[in-house]
């Protein structure tokens, strides 16, 4: 068995949003999901969606430079791979 510490994350998240939600009656559902599939970058929508901004921009901010990076050193790996 493999442990992912991203599937982890990912679930913490999910239930996060999906109590939270139901709590600030929004579609809980829709955000369990979104909050599954996508992870931190939806709950930083969640935020700016229920007037917590300046956390909410914060952690899309991160979320995007974390995939962009993640892209980068994919690409540089997948070059040294070829050459090695």
């Amino acid at each position: 068995m493999e442990f992912s510490l991203s599937l982890i994350i990912n679930v913490i998240i999910t239930i996060y949003l999906f109590v939270d939600a139901r709590k600030r009656e929004k579609n809980s559902w829709v955000w369990g999901i979104l909050g599954f599939l996508f992870g931190p970058i939806v709950l930083g929508i969640y935020y700016i969606q229920t007037g917590r901004k300046g956390l909410g921009w914060i952690i899309v901010i991160l979320s995007i430079l974390w995939f962009i990076f993640a892209v980068i050193f994919g690409i540089i790996g997948a070059v040294f791979g070829l050459f090695a």
